[in-house]
């Protein structure tokens, strides 16, 4: 059975929506392990558009399963890692104006500089993965840096599944085949959803873990609508 880390970090955008404590992420982080959560992710920013510095600061005192810290590590990003602690820290390269993640590493022209942020937070004991596209040479750089594991970034498989999921998963499996070889524990996430989670679970067995926000927390609001409008009518009567 692979590991589900729910990535909370929609919980933080609608709670700064309103500039408020509602929801609050770190009630919401509790619920969701005591729903059945193996883990909470979060991707701090530097402009701390959603997860804030300090929540990443309050969830490492709560949080009971393990804590994925991601993010692209730069300065502020690297001292956060080295205050909190958390079980995981996940590389990516995302610039301070994206939108969300959109590639994984370029793990040879970054090589020097990966090998040393894994030395860094494998030195304190912190488990480390890094960001990567289904991309062969891309594996293999990642493993040269001596890092635990790899995230591979499923948006492609996403996107491709409903036309031919076929088709979606072939880069994927061959990019296992070869982290497998290599000694690389597999992660994945980006897009992956309720729609097609089964199937690529099924075709990579060795999946450990799964980092997953924008879709779970999409159709928590969707199957969840019935019995919040029934709650709502009661109070209301």
């Amino acid at each position: 059975m692979a590991i589900l880390s729910v990535n909370v970090n929609k919980i933080a955008t609608l709670r700064n929506s309103r500039g408020g404590d509602v929801p609050n992420l770190i009630k919401v982080a509790i619920d969701l392990e005591r729903f059945g959560a193996q883990g909470i992710t979060i991707h701090p920013r530097p402009d701390e558009r959603h997860i804030r510095y300090q929540d990443a600061r309050d969830l490492k005192k709560v949080v009971q399963t393990e804590l994925n810290i991601e993010g692209n590590p730069i300065e502020s990003f690297i001292k956060l890692v080295d205050e909190v602690q958390p079980a995981q820290v996940t590389l990516v390269p995302d610039g301070p104006d994206a939108l969300t993640s959109n590639a994984g590493w370029d793990t040879i022209k970054h090589q020097d500089f990966l090998t040393k942020m894994v030395n860094h937070f494998k030195d304190q004991g912190i488990r480390t993965s890094i960001f990567v596209d289904p991309v062969i040479e891309m594996i293999e750089g990642a493993a040269r840096t001596g890092v635990d594991r790899i995230e591979l970034y499923t948006e492609d498989f996403a996107r491709m599944y409903p036309k031919d999921k076929d088709k979606a998963i072939a880069p994927y499996l061959k990019a296992v085949t070869r982290a497998t070889e290599l000694g690389l524990g597999i992660n994945a996430g980006h897009d992956l959803s309720l729609e097609n989670i089964k199937f690529f679970k099924e075709q990579i067995p060795d999946l450990i873990e799964v980092s997953i926000g924008h879709a779970l927390i999409s159709e928590s609001i969707y199957l969840g609508l019935e019995n919040v409008v029934n709650m709502y009518k009661a109070k209301l009567a």
